[in-house]
């Protein structure tokens, strides 16, 4: 405890309780360190000056608040623009999708139509062949029958 108000003492007196905990987080590392070997002390040390470099960093001055703030704004700035990018990107493939899918199904009811006008047209023709062919056998049938009475006629006669 006393080596924590030491360490607020050495830094100013105005360190922020992140600063107190990084130390007495250091602290209790050193206590630690000082029941083992005497090397590890000067290990403990350099990492307590490396993690008080890196606090005083983050934390040195009132304008690394506001600093912060910006570089959070502009990384949600950044973020909300790829949004509104990737959205934009997504509806103009949806639009895009939309669009040949129309024109797939106008292709398809067009090839639809062209297949019924081709089926009524085929079954038109079909109904046109089996009337002259109908015709035809008729015409066949009354020859076979003139010929049939031509020679009962003859052969009565």
């Amino acid at each position: 405890m006393q080596r924590m108000f030491m360490a607020e003492a050495e830094s100013g007196g105005s360190g922020s309780k992140k600063k107190m905990k990084t130390l007495s987080s250091d602290d209790e590392e050193e206590n630690e360190d000082s029941n083992g070997d005497g090397g590890e002390t000067k290990v403990s040390s350099r990492k307590r000056k490396k993690v008080k470099g890196t606090t005083m960093a983050t934390d040195g001055g009132g304008g690394s608040g506001s600093r912060l703030k910006e570089i959070l704004e502009d990384f949600m700035n950044q973020q909300m623009q790829m949004e509104v990018q990737w959205r934009e990107a997504f509806e103009a493939r949806e639009k895009e999708r939309e669009m040949r899918e129309m024109e797939w199904r106008r292709n398809m009811e067009a090839l639809e139509h062209e297949r019924i006008m081709l089926e009524r047209s085929w079954r038109e023709r079909e109904e046109q062949r089996r009337m002259r062919e109908e015709i035809r056998g008729e015409k066949r049938d009354a020859l076979i029958t003139a010929l049939l009475n031509k020679i009962r006629r003859d052969d009565h006669m």
